[in-house]
């Protein structure tokens, strides 16, 4: 595999993952997490540590930022690579009430990009007034 084929598979892996929280979709987030991934958060001063079978409910749990008309507002700040079969990411997004920085690690196992952990920080907002047409 080349760096740019690399590249690209990293990005598309994050794309799904950015489409997946926008639509709330967890069978997307499903394909692109590692079912052995980690998700963790200590913003509000104590560890929160899931499991993918953790974590899909919650986001099954809330409406969709799509199903409420808000904008996107999701972008990846950095990609860098440790080697041939690991990555880290760095994302921003929006979910209606809070502000996201995500720190994703990737490993290509199983000829393909996957994410084995999502640690983030947010930062609470009013929800923005800002919708979308559907």
């Amino acid at each position: 595999m080349t760096a740019a084929a690399d590249f690209v598979g990293v990005v598309s892996v994050l794309q799904d993952y950015l489409d997946g929280l926008y639509d709330g979709d967890t069978a997307r987030l499903a394909r692109v997490f590692h079912p052995e991934a980690r998700y963790a958060c200590a913003t509000e001063g104590r560890l929160l540590h899931l499991g993918m079978q953790e974590y899909f409910p919650v986001v099954d749990a809330r409406a969709s930022p799509r199903s409420q008309g808000h904008a996107r507002t999701d972008r990846v700040l950095a990609i860098e690579f440790a080697g041939p079969v690991t990555a880290r990411a760095t994302l921003q997004c929006s979910i209606p009430g809070k502000d996201f920085v995500d720190f994703l690690t990737l490993v290509h196992l199983d000829g393909r990009w996957q994410i084995v952990s999502k640690v983030f920080h947010y930062e609470a907002r009013p929800p923005a007034t800002t919708r979308v047409s559907a």
